[in-house]
């Protein structure tokens, strides 16, 4: 599904996204990724929602975001509680939903202005 553009200027957008892929900045990408609202775009080392540890909520924290939207695949999953320790402890707000509502509520909230972490599971076609 391609999403209506709405550029803003400095800020990482999903621009579209469907089975197997998301685009980024109208860069399409096969893997997970962690995505700033302003920061860098990398490659997350999870290949299905059953691989997430506690070190990847770890990660997330070192990034500092104000919020973070956590996209489970094709499906929402729920992560254990302990695995999010971390987030906790920080006391970073997070959202978990599946992968394509966690690409439309991610763009809204960039175009609020928020300092928000994607970090999204992207399941083969």
């Amino acid at each position: 599904m391609k999403l209506q553009s709405d550029p803003h200027f400095g800020s990482n957008t999903i621009t579209g996204y469907g089975d197997g892929y998301v685009e980024i900045n109208k860069i399409p990408y096969s893997h997970a990724v962690l995505i700033s609202s302003a920061g860098a775009i990398s490659e997350w080392p999870i290949k299905a929602f059953k691989d997430l540890e506690t070190s990847h909520f770890e990660q997330m924290v070192t990034l500092q975001p104000e919020l973070i939207i956590i996209g489970t695949g094709n499906k929402q999953h729920f992560p254990k509680p302990e695995l999010m320790k971390a987030l906790i402890s920080a006391k970073i707000g997070f959202e978990i939903m599946n992968s394509q509502a966690a690409c439309r509520t991610y763009n809204i909230l960039v175009g609020e202005g928020r300092q928000v972490l994607l970090a999204l599971i992207v399941e083969p076609s």
